[in-house]
């Protein structure tokens, strides 16, 4: 994928939040009702439509046990480092995580959320593994469905207030640090992965979870095996951020946003709303967006040294 095709996607995606904005009071009541009935379930609908596409990615890659543990313990790795160093920076300038009691309320909403979460991914898995069985090849559109979760999401910020946050350039903290925290990540995975070397793992950490991006990149320019890593790391690195999202999101939302990387501004974006709140819906946004611009232009120059 090149960097106009990425810059392509990210356009198509804005543009739908952009209409979705702009249409929103001027559709019909009726439609706008059954779009904000839909919306707090889509997040379901797009996580039954990833576990699909992971179970096709899974058969077309040869001895996928042989990748899975290097690829999972990058991607966790790399998530925890975003995470962290996200945390830090933040902490550096002053700002606490939010306030609040640990109720037994909060803490069953989010296992609930979690415990949905992955119902609708082994759903998903299931229905494909089944699918298989019968030799029938299912073909789901996440991205289409990204695009008109997309909409849903601009006609719900048309609704909600709008400050100067959009604005703010510590928003920019947010993917500096998963930047920083996917290296230092990379590093720290070094010591327990052999077969993979250095200046490899911290190339496969900057595709950030953009694995429509990464594995096609990584393929051209490296190898197959290399590639078929970088696919599955980059979607396991958005399982996790849906985990730390649902799990610790209402608390860390900066630092769950980050974990999520280039996915912030798609793929997560239900997760965001749904457990940090609309008020962190920029910070995904900006971090997304920057994330997934300089994911093709980093991986590219990386692999090709």
């Amino acid at each position: 994928m090149s960097f106009m095709q990425s810059l392509w996607l990210i356009f198509q995606l804005l543009f739908c939040l952009f209409l979705g904005f702009v249409l929103a009071r001027k559709l019909p009541q009726k439609l706008e009702q059954l779009c904000f009935k839909v919306l707090p379930y889509f997040t379901y609908i797009l996580l039954i439509a990833i576990a699909i596409e992971f179970s096709q990615t899974l058969h077309n890659i040869a001895n996928p046990a042989q990748i899975l543990s290097s690829a999972i313990g990058l991607a966790l790795a790399t998530s925890l480092g975003a995470f962290i160093c996200c945390y830090a920076l933040f902490k550096m300038i002053g700002y606490q995580p939010l306030q609040g009691k640990v109720s037994i309320d909060l803490l069953t909403k989010s296992l609930l959320n979690i415990s949905y979460a992955f119902f609708a991914l082994a759903a998903g898995y299931g229905i494909a593994e089944f699918a298989n069985t019968f030799n029938f090849s299912m073909h789901v559109s996440t991205w289409n469905l990204l695009l008109v979760f997309m909409f849903l999401i601009g006609l719900d910020l048309a609704y909600s207030p709008l400050d100067r946050s959009w604005l703010n350039w510590k928003i920019l903290l947010v993917p500096l640090a998963c930047i920083v925290g996917s290296i230092l990540g990379a590093i720290t995975i070094s010591l327990f992965i052999d077969e993979i070397s250095l200046k490899d793992l911290i190339m496969l950490s900057q595709g950030y979870g953009f694995y429509s991006m990464t594995g096609i990149v990584v393929t051209e320019l490296k190898n197959a095996h290399l590639g078929s890593i970088a696919l599955i790391n980059d979607l396991f690195r958005e399982i996790f951020a849906i985990i730390f999202m649902y799990l610790i999101g209402w608390r860390y939302p900066r630092s769950a946003i980050s974990s999520a990387g280039a996915t912030a501004m798609d793929v997560t974006l239900p997760m965001v709303k749904q457990s940090c709140g609309n008020d962190f819906i920029p910070h995904a946004m900006v971090s997304g967006f920057v994330l997934s611009v300089l994911a093709p232009i980093v991986v590219s120059i990386l692999a090709a040294l």
